[in-house]
């Protein structure tokens, strides 16, 4: 199945996130299809930015967002 999920990017302590299309088998951190936008934890308020254009794409043809993803998704105006 084709994820739309977070990968960690960034040093110890001070997470970055990369919001990737990715099948369910690969790790978190691994081989993913897709980068269609990010996340900032940090600033304040976080920083979200997706391509909203590519969110609808992927999640038209079956991707399933994780729980986190569709919150920022949400947060964002994508969903």
């Amino acid at each position: 199945m084709v994820k739309i999920r977070l990968r960690r990017m960034g040093a110890k302590k001070a997470p970055f996130y990369r919001i990737v299309v990715a099948d369910s088998r690969y790790p978190r951190d691994g081989r993913f299809i897709e980068e269609i936008g990010t996340y900032n934890p940090l600033k304040e308020p976080s920083e979200v930015t997706v391509n909203a254009e590519r969110v609808k794409e992927w999640l038209s043809t079956g991707a399933q967002p994780t729980d986190t993803v569709k919150r920022l998704l949400q947060k964002a105006g994508v969903l």
